[in-house]
């Protein structure tokens, strides 16, 4: 056992100096700007004024924000600083209008669009959008949501030529800066993202949500992500980093939320049919229909996967369903009901030792491992608008799901299957509900507009494990086999219990039109139980049971704290802002790190919660019009960070074990830049051309531990160099991009263990430096659309992950080349 809190006192004392004297600099940086905020509203109307346009997008240039019309063509924005701005309005049936606004207190106008006399092509309707609409900041307030001051990033999926068909994560997430991806090549039905450190696995590190509603397994026990919605239909992916604590939860990573596309506003019936073809027996369907019926509004796909890995025993095969149905009640209300289902199967081929991988890639040597998630998820959502200055919503949502894994999982991944003897069964039910409610509203202090945001959420789960003897066959059964193998040496079963309650408010104190102060609270009350039992089994060497005990087990662990954060942003002009938070995080320790046995690692009985900050500052905006920027430095400290090293058993053994290894800070600088070439120098909106470049340098040490060779060592799965770097092209409907990616080496344990072609076991070792070149090319006509590209176009041999359990152990090897091309029918 490695215990840290007596010897972390004083260093937990200096992150808290350190924590205060930030919020201090911030302070003193910025505390002397003062001045007022205004309200423009007005309505968007055809050029006769004949016709009220809905859905309408408008967007003040300067201040980077938007908002869309309503049912009857009435916009707002609040809290704009005195000034001339550009206000952009756009609608796709519409010719884009520009015009001036000067606002020198609440004003009210009229936005006449003149209908679009030709029918544009695909690039130009691109173009049009993405002058208005490229990959932007999330606005300081949307909805009943802040922003102000935090680091966020939007990826708006229309606005790429990426294979969305296979939910390419590399290509879908190139301009979302430092993030480390581990490929599970399955047609992106399992989404793996993390940074700055923290473990990508099942993107467990981040709050993961769908339309502002919780989707993982269970937030507090068991955070991770087996549902991913695919990408086609997805309208934007939004990016909020560690400052989301204060709104979303306590994680480290922050916030990722996918919004799903919404209903067709113009037509009662929207048909969208895309099929595709791939490598590897590769074949996907998605199918939508959506449209507005009165004040009825809905949405509804399928999604079918069906494939192979480019090594043996990896089929799998997908359906994913969605429904969304709303209904404006009132201008001021609407509710809306969603259902999201995932049936999902696959053939896991294992991994490989480092030698097996050098020596074929594609080699398998698991012909019985399988894994099944079946997922449906509820959600019933309200929003009212109680006044121009008052807003309010409320979430329901539940959790009704299952993961079950079986197969030979030993830790000498070279060691062939013993056909004749029981795979290993483990099985995960989540049944989990939560409601959230929150207010926003706007009020006047000392002259100035400002907004204040109250929010509570309540959260139950009532969760269930249990591993032991599945079956000796090679089919996809998860049936359990205790009673054929009662000595089985790995059996337990659970039920975890969850309760969390939290209370949660931001206020944004405009000080002048350029600078603006964020602070905010969180309140957690978490109550984790769990109740079950272990089997204690010794084998002598014949393998008969010299102890075979059942131990029962009941713990309940409660506590209740508070986390604060800040944030600030200054306009130094209309095009240019600096912003900076920080904010303190915390990850509770889930029951998969307490009581799952995995033969591949031993956990520390004892783990404990992770606890720490997060801080950043940086610029971001434009430079005239065509280069967007955002470049900033950040920090992220743990206290008590759970992670892996290498434990000496004895002069001839080594085992990994998993527990609070050491206190930990990661530190380094995130920049992105999109320029938009054709643009700068032409006016001919039938071409595009641009170029991006995401890059983050990142460095990382543990300060403070009481295991051995830890102190001084790298954080794992940093890679000090990210870089991915890329063009998009286009000539009238034919559009196209490039991007190349490149990751350094980086480490999977804390003990920082290089590479050993002599291991027998694959999951001890850093991950090599790679690099991987992508292709993409669609063309438009009509109502067709043909997409095509190559996946890794030089076809280099890489891994990006070493997995310790499943769907390991040992290095899983990423795909090598790989081509797709897909049909679209849009009627």
């Amino acid at each position: 056992m490695i215990q840290l809190k007596d010897y972390n006192t004083n260093t937990i004392h200096m992150q808290s100096i350190f924590f205060k004297r930030l919020v201090l600099m911030f302070f003193l940086l910025w505390s002397f700007l003062v001045s007022a905020q205004y309200q423009l509203s007005g309505t968007v109307v055809s050029e006769d004024g004949s016709v009220l346009i809905k859905n309408a997008e408008l967007y003040i240039t300067q201040l980077g924000i938007s908002t869309s019309s309503d049912s009857i063509g009435a916009f707002s924005f609040k809290s704009i600083p005195k000034g001339d701005y550009q206000l952009v309005a756009f609608s796709f049936e519409f010719e884009v209008l520009e015009l001036q606004v000067n606002i020198i207190k609440d004003a009210s106008i009229k936005i006449n669009l003149s209908p679009l006399g030709e029918e544009l092509n695909e690039v130009v309707i691109t173009k049009r959008k993405e002058r208005i609409f490229a990959l932007r900041q999330l606005s300081e307030v949307e909805g009943t949501a802040i922003y102000a001051g935090k680091k966020s990033e939007v990826v708006l999926l229309d606005n790429l030529t990426v294979n969305t068909a296979s939910n390419n994560a590399r290509q879908i997430y190139a301009q979302v800066v430092g993030l480390n991806i581990f490929e599970n090549n399955d047609a992106g039905l399992q989404l793996n993202i993390g940074g700055r450190g923290l473990n990508p696995n099942r993107t467990s590190n981040f709050n993961t949500r769908q339309n502002g509603y919780d989707i993982s397994a269970d937030v507090l026990g068991y955070p991770e992500s087996y549902y991913t919605p695919p990408a086609e239909a997805i309208e934007q992916i939004e990016v909020v980093r560690g400052a989301a604590s204060l709104q979303y939860g306590t994680q480290f990573g922050g916030l990722i939320n996918f919004k799903l596309k919404r209903p067709n506003p113009n037509k009662k019936i929207a048909f969208i049919s895309r099929q595709s073809l791939g490598s590897n027996e590769l074949f996907t369907s998605f199918n939508s229909l959506s449209g507005t019926l009165g004040k009825l509004g809905y949405y509804v796909y399928g999604n079918f996967k069906k494939g192979n890995d480019f090594r043996p025993n990896s089929q799998f095969e997908s359906f994913n369903a969605y429904a969304h149905v709303d209904y404006e009640i009132s201008e001021k209300t609407n509710i809306a009901f969603e259902f999201s289902y995932l049936d999902y199967l696959a053939q896991q081929p294992g991994g490989l030792t480092d030698a097996q991988f050098e020596s074929d890639p594609t080699f398998s040597n698991r012909t019985r491992n399988w894994f099944k998630v079946d997922w449906k998820l509820y959600a019933l959502k309200l929003r009212h608008q109680f006044s121009e200055k008052t807003e309010g919503s409320v979430n329901l949502f539940a959790l009704d799901a299952s993961r079950r894994s079986v197969g030979f999982r030993e830790n000498r991944v070279s060691q062939n299957d013993d056909l004749e003897a029981p795979r290993e069964l483990l099985e995960g039910i989540y049944r989990n509900w939560g409601a959230e409610a929150r207010i926003l509203t706007r009020y006047n202090l000392f002259n100035e507009k400002n907004t204040l945001l109250l929010g509570t959420k309540f959260y139950n789960s009532n969760n269930s494990e249990r591993q032991g003897p599945g079956t000796t066959g090679i089919d996809a059964n998860f049936n359990s086999a205790n009673v054929e193998f009662p000595a089985y040496p790995r059996q337990s079963d659970f039920n975890f219990p969850n309760l969390n309650l939290s209370l949660f408010g931001e206020n944004i104190f405009k000080l002048s039109e350029k600078f603006s102060v964020t602070p905010g609270f969180r309140f957690e009350y978490i109550k984790t139980e769990s109740d079950g039992f272990y089997r204690n089994i010794i084998l002598d060497l014949a393998g008969n049971p010299i102890t075979n005990e059942t131990i029962p087990e009941a713990r309940t662990f409660e506590r209740n704290f508070f986390l604060f954060g800040i944030g600030l942003s200054h306009k130094f002009n209309y095009a240019t802002e600096l912003y900076g938070n920080i904010s303190q995080n915390y990850r509770s320790v889930t029951y998969n790190d307490i009581r799952v046995v995995n033969p591949s690692l031993t956990v520390d009985p004892n783990i404990t919660d992770e606890e720490g900050y997060t801080f950043d500052i940086g610029a971001r905006g434009k430079f005239k019009k065509n280069v967007s920027y955002d470049i900033g430095l950040f920090l992220l400290s743990y206290q008590d960070r759970i992670g892996l090293i290498n434990r000496s058993l004895s002069d001839i053994q080594v085992e990994q074990f998993r527990g609070n290894i050491g206190d930990a800070i990661t530190y380094g600088l995130e920049s992105f830049v999109d320029w938009n070439i054709w643009d700068t120098f032409s006016e001919n909106e039938d071409y595009r051309l641009n170029i991006f470049s995401n890059f983050a340098f990142t460095e990382s040490e543990y300060n403070a531990s009481l295991a051995n060779n830890v102190i001084g060592n790298k954080v794992e799965f940093i890679p000090k160099y990210n870089l991915k770097t890329g063009m998009g092209f286009g000539y009238k409907n034919l559009l196209g991009s490039v991007q190349y990616t490149y990751l350094s080496k980086q480490f999977t344990d804390a003990t920082n263990s290089p590479r050993d072609l002599t291991s027998q076991s694959g999951i001890i070792g850093e991950i090599p430096s790679y690099d991987i070149l992508d292709l993409s090319v669609s063309y438009s006509y009509n109502i067709f659309k043909l997409e095509t590209g190559i996946n890794n176009v030089l076809d280099n041999s890489y891994f990006t992950r070493r997995a310790t359990g499943y769907p390991g152990p040992g290095i899983l090897p990423s795909q090598q080349r790989t081509w797709y091309a897909l049909l679209q029918v849009k009627l």
